[in-house]
């Protein structure tokens, strides 16, 4: 995050007093959405708003205000992005939808027929958009409630391994949805990927 302000206006960490643990839990709540917003800006719109001093700043205090009230713990938190505790001993889960992968096409007849089956099948005009395809490891996010609560592979398209610690570190994917009037189940498919840029540099720092 680029230093666009002073860390003046960031003070050090206190323990909540007034009113005890309710006090505590706004906090840790007022943190924990400054921290979203942040990271927002940063990874998605690439617009950071604070300097990286700062952002340091909000997540230290954030990180002890989680130690000393473990009762507000919250999977979800800015906080459960860093760190290597991940658990490779993954647990096969059933999906919701069956996650089925795409057929490929290589004739202009092939193409025709799909338009023609979604169009049977809408009844309605539509319009399609074409993107170039990356190859990655294909995901489920599941959102409860507006908040990240399950990361699953495609597996064999009926069950897939339960990797939510995994995704939970990947910076751009939210782990709260932003928005009004979300539905209280959303499922989002896509594909996880790394460019060749850090895939090169990952490797330069094994060495």
């Amino acid at each position: 995050m680029k230093d666009l302000f002073s860390n003046n206006n960031i003070q050090p960490a206190e323990s909540p007093s007034v009113g005890g643990n309710s006090a505590a839990k706004d906090k840790l709540e007022t943190l924990r959405k400054q921290l979203h917003e942040h990271n927002y800006n940063y990874y998605v719109l690439s617009q950071p708003t604070i300097s990286d001093i700062d952002f340091d700043a909000l997540m230290q205090q954030l990180a002890e205000l989680e130690k000393e009230y473990p009762e507000f713990y919250d999977p979800n938190s800015p906080t459960m992005r860093v760190g290597s505790d991940i658990n490779k001993n993954f647990v096969q889960v059933q999906h919701r939808y069956p996650m089925l992968s795409l057929q490929n096409t290589y004739t202009e007849e092939e193409i025709a027929d799909f338009f023609n089956r979604v169009k049977r099948s809408l009844n309605e005009d539509f319009e399609i958009v074409c993107e170039l395809k990356f190859d990655g490891t294909s995901i489920s996010l599941v959102y409860e409630n507006g908040r990240l609560s399950q990361a699953i592979t495609r597996g064999d398209g009926k069950q897939g391994d339960d990797v939510t610690a995994n995704v939970r570190t990947v910076r751009n994917i939210p782990l709260v949805l932003k928005g009004d009037n979300i539905p209280g189940y959303v499922e989002v498919r896509g594909e996880i990927l790394m460019p060749w840029s850090v895939f090169e540099e990952l490797n330069r720092e094994r060495e």
